[in-house]
């Protein structure tokens, strides 16, 4: 079973394999407890990206559950 990668707390952002920190936000909690999975190509024409609030592309997690 693979391990299931980071998300950052503050922008959702799912963080690449053996990282735990998100480059975007450095002081942010990370967590292994999210759900969902979205990839944003081009957040500018993207009605999700608007709603979550993302204008960066990447894989981000739709819910993030930090305790």
């Amino acid at each position: 079973m693979a391990k299931k990668p980071f998300a950052c707390g503050e922008c959702g952002l799912i963080l690449q394999d053996g990282v735990d920190q998100c480059p975007r936000n450095p002081s942010a909690q990370t967590t292994t407890d999210w759900q969902g999975y979205v990839i944003i190509i081009h957040p500018s024409r993207s009605e999700i990206a608007e709603r979550l609030n993302i204008d960066q592309p990447g894989h981000y997690a739709l819910k993030v559950n930090i305790r």
